[in-house]
């Protein structure tokens, strides 16, 4: 089953890690490189990015004649989509365990964020019972 794990950072402004000390953010995304080669040589890992801040972030409907009409940034959010991974894994509860393990990535002074991963399955087409 696939599992899309959503890392949900704090808001208020730009990305937060950017004001960390530089050792903090290098250790932060060295967590991030290890945890993605393991998910990755354990045949787990779909495919995982980070995402820019919540600044460059836009709505996007589409106007009467279907051009783009965008709207943001929305500085008000509590919280804001930092980055994703799309696990493909035996079960919710290993879905769980990679989601908690993401959570607690090192951040100021090494201690863990514990910041919230969203976790969903990926459908593969809509439930039996709607075709």
């Amino acid at each position: 089953m696939k599992y899309m794990l959503m890392m949900h950072a704090k808001s208020g402004g730009p990305y937060q890690i950017a004001t960390w000390p530089a050792k903090d953010i290098q250790a932060h995304i060295g967590f991030m490189k290890r945890f993605a080669k393991e998910l990755s040589e354990a045949g787990e890992l779909v495919g995982a990015e980070g995402l820019a801040g919540p600044e460059d972030a836009r709505i996007v409907r589409a106007g009467k004649d279907g051009t783009p009409i965008t709207d943001g940034v929305f500085p008000e959010a509590k919280e804001f989509l930092a980055g994703y991974w799309i696990v493909d894994v035996e079960s919710t509860k290993r879905a769980h365990e990679i989601a908690a393990r993401a959570s607690a990535a090192p951040g100021p002074g090494g201690a863990p964020l514990n910041m919230p991963i969203e976790v969903r399955q990926v459908m593969s087409g809509p439930p039996d019972d709607l075709l």
